[in-house]
């Protein structure tokens, strides 16, 4: 038989690709590289508007892993910053994952021009067999790298702390399966007293039933474990500092927030973290103990919301959009009074906001051919899904993908299909085999 080079180049080429490909699904394998443990690497991020810095703070030891065992060196979504792991002997990449910041929002703010501070991180990863490289990155608004921390850990290093159970009351709310095989949930009281821990599991069931009456997370119920942490406060209720109203907490959440009154948030890390140490956990949702309304959500670092305004329910499936799905705001301000947080040069990693550079990562797959690009507003009742101005804060130069959803506000009943199939994919990314 005779063949031409190109033929056999191809032949050759498809064989390398192949071989690769299994080698790297080998060199994946979870037991290759890690035990059945996490280490717990908390940072400090530090800095202003013109400098950031990385620096390394403890490692704790965690009795299990609760992460995805798959999908190892693979991140779903870029995220403001990442942490990579890498295997010292072959330089290959073991462990990924994206996470945004709260001391990234900071930076962006008029109080960063003119001071430098400080910000607790904390990130479970799976803890390794050998030595590992670990590289800690932060990127600007552009995508670009700002700071980077590469550092070793030795998992028989004696310094480690070893952390066993925090010994917190705490209840499952749903349980369909061990913590190796689902996404774990973990929902903790702030500014509840010991006496009102009844008042919180209650509120916690509420939170529970809100998320999952929302697709996907509805037909996905399976795949989700949650448990309700009843971590105790001093006091009850949480602070209010342009009321001069500070309160003993478990994790000194307050509103006012960058000054913005309803912004809801703490730079307690750490504590969140020693709360959950023995219990199961990947995603971390927040109960606040008042009626005042407010709340933020920090991509795969928490959803803090507010459990006693009548907005609840919508407000804390909105949050954890942000702080599960990586889901961007689609509201916008007509006056466009923060039309700088998204470049419009550059493609959003949110997987439900476009600049349109490079829309087809995004969910022109979800759109009829006929869809007008942008589309018009009086045509929102013939296109469900489209590409609607107005989004990430800005009324121009930046789209969402329908009229109206849980991520734009709050009278929405669901996600607008767009989220709905983001959520999907990371549930699946999450949770296949």
């Amino acid at each position: 038989l005779q063949y031409s080079n190109c033929y056999i180049m191809k032949l050759l080429l498809s064989i390398l690709v192949a071989i690769l490909c299994i080698g790297n699904a080998y060199a994946q394998k979870f037991e290759d590289y890690f035990v059945n443990k996490s280490i717990r690497v908390d940072y400090i991020f530090a800095g202003n508007s013109s400098a950031q810095q990385i620096y390394l703070d403890e490692l704790s030891a965690l009795p299990q892993w609760a992460g995805r065992k798959t999908h190892l060196n693979e991140v779903p979504l870029k995220g403001n910053g990442q942490i990579i792991m890498k295997d010292i002997k072959t330089q290959q990449v073991i462990y990924k994952t994206s996470f945004s910041s709260l001391f990234q929002e900071w930076i962006t703010t008029d109080e960063a021009k003119q001071i430098a501070k400080s910000f607790e991180n904390s990130f479970v990863l799976p803890y390794p067999k050998d030595s590992v490289e670990v590289e800690a990155l932060l990127f600007d608004s552009y995508g670009k790298e700002t700071s980077k921390l590469k550092h070793i850990i030795d998992p028989k290093d004696i310094l480690i702390h070893q952390k066993e159970s925090a010994h917190i009351p705490y209840k499952y709310i749903i349980q369909n399966g061990d913590y190796s095989q689902c996404i774990d949930i973990a929902i903790l009281a702030e500014g509840y007293t010991e006496k009102e821990m009844q008042q919180f599991y209650a509120d916690a069931e509420i939170a529970c039933q809100s998320l999952f009456e929302h697709e996907p997370f509805k037909s996905m119920k399976s795949k989700f474990n949650v448990v309700a942490v009843a971590s105790p406060s001093v006091d009850s209720g949480v602070s209010i500092p342009k009321d001069r109203l500070w309160k003993k907490t478990a994790f000194s959440s307050h509103f006012d927030t960058f000054y913005s009154e309803r912004y809801l948030t703490t730079s307690r890390v750490k504590q969140i973290h020693n709360v959950l140490a023995g219990i199961p956990y990947e995603h971390i949702i927040i109960l606040a103990n008042t009626k005042q309304y407010g709340g933020g959500g920090i991509f795969n670092a928490f959803t803090l919301t507010t459990a006693h305004h009548p907005l609840f329910r919508p407000v804390v499936v909105h949050e954890f959009g942000h702080s599960f799905g990586g889901l961007g705001d689609e509201y916008f301000y007509e006056d466009d009074v923060m039309n700088d947080t998204y470049p419009k040069s550059v493609e959003p990693w949110e997987p439900n906001i476009t600049t349109l550079v490079n829309f087809s990562t995004k969910w022109k797959s979800l759109l009829n051919t006929s869809t007008p690009i942008p589309t018009p507003v009086d045509k929102k009742d013939k296109y469900r899904n489209g590409v609607y101005e107005g989004g990430g804060y800005s009324s121009k130069g930046i789209y969402r993908p329908a009229y109206d959803c849980r991520m734009r506000t709050n009278d929405c009943a669901e996600f607008c299909p767009a989220c709905q199939d983001a959520l999907r994919k990371l549930i699946l990314f999450y949770t296949e085999k």
